[in-house]
């Protein structure tokens, strides 16, 4: 009877053993399918992904940077290889993750692109009119981009002559005495800093409300000293003159001139709120609002800052979307 008992014994230790084996094989099974349901799963997005960012086709991915580890030393029978399960679900997980950066990533540089997109539409300038444009100085050295400014017309003569070649800098109308003598009563300043006077000349011009003058000899500051400290001064105040002179359309050209020669030039903000105001009074108010909100997004210091009062004036009764 004895005998009997232990030799069940022995048989049930046995099936214990047995299954003892093969429980973590078939957990390791398990876990190897899964990870293959991940691996196509991310592979899948992945070729979303490129599609998305290189939609030119083939020939523009990256090379890997996940390689194949080294193969390991073949395991002892009957024990599980749950170190590289480990290891492989560890690095599915960061590929997951760098899928997901990667994503949110495009996503937000496409959303970037349409927003300025959508600003560079809006501060295109206005179309310049086939009837009658307004009298225009030539237009001076800027940069790749910047709008030229209309050309000079003048009223047909009575008899056909030859059409003049445009002036490099623009002509007022025959003055008077009284106003030559006036002009010439304006002391222009006498430094070591030529380009300092020339400029300091044509505010005082300007300040005396002799805009044609002024925007003439603005213009021979821009010309003449285009690396001086005061250029964007100058190009500023020569907008100014333009627009305190009646001539709106053409002020607006030099104010987006100055923007866009050097967005941080002392008076760059002043152009762009200035640019505003010209884009208002020539009743173009979708670029006129173009203008305020670039404003307000590049130089928020100025919108309650130096310029509050300015831009508060500017945007008045001016209904922007």
């Amino acid at each position: 009877m004895k005998t009997k008992f232990r030799s069940r014994g022995s048989l049930v230790a046995l099936a214990l053993l047995t299954l003892a084996a093969v429980v973590p094989t078939v957990a390791v099974a398990q876990a190897q399918e899964t990870v293959e349901n991940r691996l196509k799963r991310v592979e899948t997005e992945l070729r979303a992904v490129q599609r998305k960012v290189f939609p030119d086709g083939a020939g523009k991915t990256f090379a890997p940077e996940i390689t194949a580890a080294a193969t390991p030393a073949p395991a002892a029978v009957g024990t599980p290889a749950a170190g590289a399960v480990t290891d492989l679900l560890s690095r599915m997980d960061a590929v997951e993750q760098q899928l997901q950066r990667l994503t949110a990533q495009t996503e937000e540089n496409q959303n970037r692109m349409g927003k300025l997109e959508a600003r560079l539409t809006a501060l295109e300038p206005a179309p310049a009119p086939s009837a009658a444009p307004e009298a225009a100085a030539s237009t001076p050295a800027t940069p790749a981009g910047a709008i030229t400014l209309p050309p000079v017309t003048t009223k047909p003569a009575a008899k056909p002559a030859a059409a003049p070649a445009p002036s490099a800098t623009p002509t007022p109308a025959t003055p008077s005495a009284d106003r030559v003598a006036a002009v010439r009563a304006i002391e222009k300043p006498k430094s070591n800093d030529a380009g300092e006077d020339e400029y300091l000349y044509g505010y005082r011009l300007w300040e005396a409300k002799f805009y044609p003058e002024a925007a003439q000899q603005l213009q021979k500051v821009v010309d003449q000293y285009p690396r001086h400290k005061r250029i964007s001064y100058a190009r500023n105040l020569l907008g100014r003159a333009w627009l305190d002179d009646g001539k709106p359309g053409t002020a607006a050209q030099f104010f987006l001139q100055n923007y866009l020669a050097d967005k941080k030039g002392d008076r760059a903000s002043d152009s762009l709120l200035y640019l505003g105001v010209a884009m208002t009074r020539i009743k173009d108010t979708k670029r006129a609002c173009g203008a305020f909100q670039e404003f307000r997004a590049t130089y928020p210091q100025d919108v309650e800052g130096r310029l509050k009062t300015q831009y508060e004036a500017a945007t008045r009764g001016v209904k922007c979307d």
